[in-house]
């Protein structure tokens, strides 16, 4: 392979070496295509100062690429094995870069926090079963994040960057929207992994926004949860709950100029902003 980048014999080599039979559990699948390697480099459109933070780096496939085109790559890997493993891949793949490797043995969605400069990328192969809730987490503790780039389930990417109206348009397309502009940054086939998944994956972009003034992200969120608990509902009836009867519910609605027949799956981040900002002008 050139660059040093790992394929699809160098994946299972490694892995067999390292006693490392990929499970469900962790979601691991390790990506062992080189040219997708290089499009989800390009895609992230990384500078030569950014620190990237990558979650589940597994056997390094996209460590080793991300290693020459950035200053700095804070590796977090759950798993132990690979974590010890990833520095000693690195120096005798890419030797001339082995000095920008951090990496740092923990659970993505435990971190507060990661060693030296703030990371300003998050470049990403997640595992299926905790996609969003990791990168919400992420965006949440560190705001130092500029930009996103992650590899998920099809489905996932579909619910992140979808819009008000759409099908798959849902909590996590709203908790997003929060932190940044979202979009699909394309598909990403079966084939490209070791062992292949069951399904199809997606890129997704994130740009970070600036952050809704005026109002707490737990009141929000806590409203976002209420709207689609019950998205067949009105919003004056889905919000009765949070707003303590539905009546209130139609005062605050009203207040915020949102139409109290409408559905959640209709309105954007901003309108859920408004609404928590009216509700707590009435508390």
């Amino acid at each position: 392979m050139s660059e040093g980048l790992l394929g699809p014999v160098e994946v299972r080599t490694l892995a067999s070496a390292l006693g490392i039979r990929p499970t469900k559990t962790l979601g691991q699948n390790f990506l062992h295509d080189a040219n997708t390697i290089r499009r989800i480099v390009r895609t992230a459109d990384l500078h030569p100062d950014d620190v990237v933070l990558e979650v589940g780096p597994g056997l390094g496939s996209l460590t080793l690429g991300l290693l020459p085109n950035v200053q700095r790559v804070v590796a977090v890997e759950i798993d132990p094995v690979l974590a010890a493993a990833l520095p000693v891949t690195v120096a005798d793949r890419l030797p001339e870069h082995a000095d920008r490797l951090e990496v740092v043995v923990a659970d993505a969605l435990r971190i507060g926090s990661v060693p030296g400069p703030p990371p300003t990328a998050l470049v990403a192969n997640l595992p299926y079963n905790i996609a969003v809730p990791v990168v919400l987490h992420l965006l949440e503790r560190l705001p130092s994040l500029r930009t996103v780039l992650v590899m998920v389930q099809a489905e996932v990417a579909d619910r992140l960057a979808a819009g008000p109206g759409s099908r798959t348009y849902g909590v996590p397309s709203v908790k997003a929207a929060w932190y940044a502009d979202v979009r699909r940054a394309g598909a990403v086939g079966r084939t490209v992994f070791w062992p292949a998944p069951n399904v199809d994956s997606g890129l997704v972009a994130m740009t970070r926004r600036a952050t809704p003034v005026g109002v707490d992200r737990k009141a929000v969120f806590t409203l976002v949860d209420a709207a689609f608990a019950q998205r067949r509902k009105t919003l004056r009836a889905a919000l009765a709950g949070w707003a303590g009867s539905a009546d209130r519910a139609e005062r605050v609605l009203r207040a915020a100029g949102v139409d109290p027949k409408a559905r959640g799956e209709a309105l954007g981040v901003d309108q859920f902003v408004a609404i928590a900002a009216a509700a707590a002008v009435e508390a």
